[in-house]
């Protein structure tokens, strides 16, 4: 099961969103296949969407990220609700590239710098909030760093990591988001920074058997933190027959006929769970002649 935590030091100065995910990143490589590399772009960004959805104060927003740099991946889209349950996808789930000379799995290389990095917030609102910021490495954690510095004027640490088994499965996921609130101190600030230049990866640690709290706190040594509270958030898609059938009615009468005279009918798949609906030619002419009707 996933653990996600909302963190704050006792001085109020560093706010830090953590999450093992290994559980929802592995639900992910089930559902689409992946090759580690693409495992490992798409389980990055499913680790700091889960944790930006958990952000958000309002229980109906949610937040859509995507990054898309002209890498053989394709673009990587995730959604999360403000619990954290989180969705994703990548455009080529397969992607085969050497690895980096260090013998890592090359995520820039899939993912590719040469785009951007998309944000959209449902807040309930009229129209939804857009942000974006160019790609800075394709690495994913320094890409969500620098949105939230650019487009929301937030100091930010992030660090993501995905472990990948040699058999495909994921052995290890997670990641923390840590950001200054205003009027934070130089003194703290520069406790904090030597703090970062020894912290170890993510991934590492929870290799090692660390608890995510027990990885805030190493990262925060020197600090009182205190744990706000704790979500078990899940790999969750929220597509349904409904869904589909409402996404079928926004099309043109001309693409209506067209699909409703194949008489095998018409199959939708969801590029998140990989669900199939299948419509047949008289339930597509019901749909037009409803849409018909509707002023």
């Amino acid at each position: 099961m996933a653990k996600l935590i909302r963190c704050i030091t006792s001085d109020g100065a560093i706010m830090v969103s953590a999450i093992d995910s290994t559980d929802i990143v592995a639900k992910a490589e089930s559902l689409h296949k992946t090759s580690a590399v693409v495992t490992a772009a798409l389980g990055r960004l499913l680790t700091a969407g889960s944790m930006m959805g958990n952000m958000l104060k309002g229980e109906k927003n949610s937040i859509s990220v995507k990054i898309d740099g002209g890498g053989p991946s394709g673009a990587i889209t995730v959604s999360a609700d403000s619990t954290g349950n989180v969705r994703g996808y990548a455009v080529n789930p397969v992607v085969e590239i050497p690895l980096k000379p260090n013998g890592k799995l090359d995520v820039s290389g899939a993912v590719g710098t040469s785009g951007n990095l998309f944000v959209t917030k449902d807040l309930g609102l009229k129209e939804p909030y857009n942000g974006f910021v160019p790609i800075m490495s394709g690495e994913i954690a320094e890409d969500i760093t620098s949105y939230y510095a650019t487009s929301e004027q937030i100091p930010t640490v992030c660090a993501l990591g995905v472990l990948v088994n040699t058999d495909l499965t994921v052995k290890k996921a997670g990641g923390y988001i840590l950001q200054l609130l205003p009027f934070t101190e130089d003194a703290i600030i520069t406790r904090l920074e030597e703090n970062l230049k020894t912290v170890r990866p993510v991934t590492e640690l929870l290799e090692k058997g660390w608890d995510i709290e027990e990885i805030v706190r190493d990262v925060l040594k020197g600090f009182e933190v205190e744990v706000i509270y704790e979500e078990h958030p899940e790999y969750k898609c929220k597509c349904s027959r409904n869904k589909i059938e409402g996404i079928l009615s926004g099309l043109s009468q001309e693409d209506l006929s067209e699909m409703a005279n194949d008489p095998n009918g018409t199959e939708v798949k969801c590029q998140f769970c990989g669900e199939t609906y299948t419509f047949s030619p008289e339930e597509l002419e019901k749909i037009k002649s409803e849409k018909t009707e509707k002023p």
